[in-house]
């Protein structure tokens, strides 16, 4: 007991140390959601020790967002493990208009899959339970998506992640090319008014 009661008070210590203003408003920022808690049990020579595997979601509501795992005896402390390790993995996914995505995306991880699709405004989030918390928490406010593999929140979340790593904006693009964006967007809508 007592060493929990250290670690805790080291922890908060620690982190008064650094950027005192700039960290905590940081944070207070942050869209943090609990998307499963696990109990699992280690078997040892006295019976079974039982503990806590959690996997969180960050993210700041603006195009950026990150998950984690963590495990501990208790839950407050394996939520706590899972939110460090989720801020340290955060990337940054462009958005449309700050609503929705450029395009549509498929992702695999392991046995997960999962289709994400762009919609227009006010269609709202439609997705499941883990990907409904990343999209939250990345500022999405309009997106289709659709899980066509494993229902493991772990793997579920991994291949929406790596769908979302794959969306890549116009101005990208453009950069990639060495055209202008208007070249890029210009030609898409000169294509459609001619099958049109």
């Amino acid at each position: 007991m007592a060493r929990n009661e250290g670690r805790g008070g080291g922890e908060r210590s620690g982190g008064g140390r650094r950027r005192e203003g700039e960290g905590q408003r940081e944070e207070s920022e942050l869209i943090e959601k609990l998307v499963s808690i696990n109990r699992v049990a280690k078997v040892v020579k006295g019976g079974r020790r039982f503990g806590f595997a959690a996997v969180v979601v960050v993210g700041d509501g603006k195009g950026r967002a990150g998950y984690g795992t963590g495990k501990a005896r208790e839950v407050p402390e394996a939520i706590r493990k899972a939110t460090e390790s989720a801020k340290r993995a955060m990337v940054r996914v462009p958005l449309r208009e700050g609503r929705t995505i450029h395009h549509d995306v498929y992702g695999r991880y392991g046995a997960g899959k999962v289709v994400v699709r762009a919609a227009k405004a006010g269609t709202g989030i439609i997705a499941g339970g883990p990907m409904r918390a990343i999209f939250e928490s990345l500022g999405l406010h309009d997106v289709v998506a659709k899980s066509v593999g494993s229902s493991n929140p772990h793997n579920m979340i991994k291949a929406t992640f790596v769908a979302l790593a794959r969306i890549s904006s116009p101005r990208s693009v453009a950069s990639r090319r060495g055209k202008k964006i208007g070249d890029i967007l210009g030609r898409r809508e000169g294509e459609a008014a001619a099958t049109a």
